[in-house]
């Protein structure tokens, strides 16, 4: 689920030099050419609003580019139209999950005992659902994440699915443009026809207006709910301005959680009223870390959120059903069958997925716990936690888990295989960078987002918007763009 800020990543890093794809031009590029080009796409990114705040300088009056690779890695273009595909697909999955109370209750009732966090969410989905939903329609924007698998002929295989605050729709829009610009400058403009179009901004900020027009008050407002500091502030504002451009009657308001829970009311027909505008739609792209609840007032403003008649994007039940627990939940074999009644749609969903193992103290808990435990290298260990960083890798793993043996916190966690993407080489420009970057080794996770509008008895909307790629170093375990390892990406579709 991923945050705007920071992903997190399941990327294996030993002995992927065996699966090698190759650049869509030849490398390495002459110093004199490279340093040409570094220069020309440094100032595009900076002029089309391929930006984010500096965390080391930070001010609001300046931007820095943000980091992005050079050209446009290689992705497997059947595997590319697989996601796209698969999407709605996943949405309709996510849609019903989040709607089944049972199966949330019980596919969560072991981590929230243990996991504090996910204990609190839980605790208002069961206060709006005891005391009964307000608003039955929800707004999912959601991102599924995707590495190729060099072990399955590099077919795509689910990282996650991210139900809130799935970020860098907005920025990653530019990216293509920005690699036909680079491969024209190259002279090779005979090849942007293999980089898609993207038109995640277009869809995503449709699905919010969609849903305020479903809210049915000219009047009413879009609240966007975002973190105390904002870095990643042109992938928010590329959304603000694009809902602008697509319908001028439509105003956006910025709140922090604190500042709802300061300023916030419900009206008289449970209305979200804040500063004396009535909201439509609430879209979150704060709320789901620890950090950003620091008190009790923060919660109290979630909940009011919830309790009241604006449609949430995502609603309680939509950011549960995102959660790691729920995801391998989703892996047990023969669960799918029970959201998704036609076969075809459920050997879609099996394809891609791998191995997620619950790590509960019950016998299939301790087989997992053990496999991990042997075989540290072939495994990710994931904490119910967005926003990156979190994720255990390698030897770590044998001595966290063996740290847990007979601890309930265990619980809390899951085990997925570890996926292996193949390598190519590449240039990463970075903010500080040299003028001269080194050619590396690359690995690259391809999101598609989906839009979908629905209550429980009726989906008024499905779709997929578009893409985004993120590409790291082959030997980094992380790959969030803004915390340094990862960049923003595009692909370039070969056969």
């Amino acid at each position: 689920m991923m945050c705007d800020i920071v992903v997190e990543r399941s990327w294996h890093s030993e002995n992927m030099t065996d699966n090698q794809l190759e650049p869509c031009i030849k490398l390495p590029l002459e110093d004199g050419v490279l340093a040409d080009i570094v220069e020309k796409a440094k100032d595009w990114a900076l002029m089309h609003g391929a930006c984010m705040r500096s965390k080391l300088n930070f001010s609001k009056d300046s931007l820095q580019f943000a980091p992005f690779v050079l050209l446009p890695s290689t992705f497997p273009q059947k595997e590319f139209k697989k996601a796209v595909e698969i999407q709605i697909i996943l949405n309709e999955l996510v849609h019903k999950v989040a709607h089944d109370y049972e199966f949330l209750s019980s596919s969560l009732k072991s981590t929230i005992e243990v996991d504090k966090f996910t204990g609190s969410l839980f605790q208002i989905y069961e206060t709006v659902h005891k005391e009964g939903i307000t608003q039955t329609f929800s707004l999912g924007l959601f991102r599924s994440d995707y590495l190729a698998h060099s072990a399955t002929n590099n077919n795509i295989k689910q990282v996650e699915i991210n139900t809130i605050a799935s970020g860098f729709g907005g920025i990653s829009t530019h990216i293509p443009s920005l690699h036909r610009y680079i491969l024209q400058e190259l002279g090779h403009g005979d090849k942007v026809k293999n980089v898609p179009v993207n038109t995640a901004l277009e869809g995503l900020c449709g699905g919010m207006l969609e849903a305020w027009k479903l809210f049915g008050d000219p009047n009413a407002v879009i609240l966007f709910v975002v973190e105390n500091i904002t870095y990643n502030i042109c992938d928010q504002r590329f959304h603000e301005f694009e809902i602008r451009r697509q319908n001028p009657a439509v105003i956006v308001v910025r709140r922090t959680l604190t500042q709802i829970a300061d300023t916030a009311k419900l009206g008289k027909n449970m209305e979200l009223i804040i500063d004396g505008l009535s909201v439509a739609v609430v879209y979150f792209r704060s709320g789901y870390e620890p950090a950003q609840y620091p008190s009790d007032n923060e919660w109290a403003a979630r909940l009011m959120i919830e309790r009241s008649l604006a449609i949430k994007c995502p609603s309680i039940h939509y950011h549960l059903a995102g959660t790691k627990k729920v995801q391998q939940a989703l892996a047990t074999p023969g669960i799918l069958k029970k959201f998704l009644l036609d076969p075809a749609k459920v050997e879609a969903l099996q394809e891609i997925f791998t191995g997620l193992y619950s790590l509960d103290l019950d016998e299939h808990g301790n087989r997992a716990a053990n496999m991990a435990i042997m075989m540290p290298d072939g495994y990710v260990l994931k904490p119910q936690r967005e926003g990156g960083g979190n994720n255990v890798y390698g030897e770590k793993i044998r001595e966290v888990l063996q740290s847990m043996t007979d601890s309930p916190e265990r619980t809390a966690w899951i085990l997925m295989e570890r996926i292996v993407p193949p390598v190519q080489k590449g240039y990463i420009i970075r903010p500080g960078g040299p003028k001269v970057p080194q050619m590396v080794n690359l690995v690259s996770e391809l999101g598609i987002f989906g839009v979908i509008i629905g209550n429980s008895d009726t989906v008024i909307a499905n779709q997929q918007v578009g893409y985004m790629l993120r590409t790291k170093l082959s030997d980094a375990d992380e790959g969030g763009v803004a915390a340094g390892s990862g960049a923003l990406d595009s692909p370039y579709l070969i056969q």
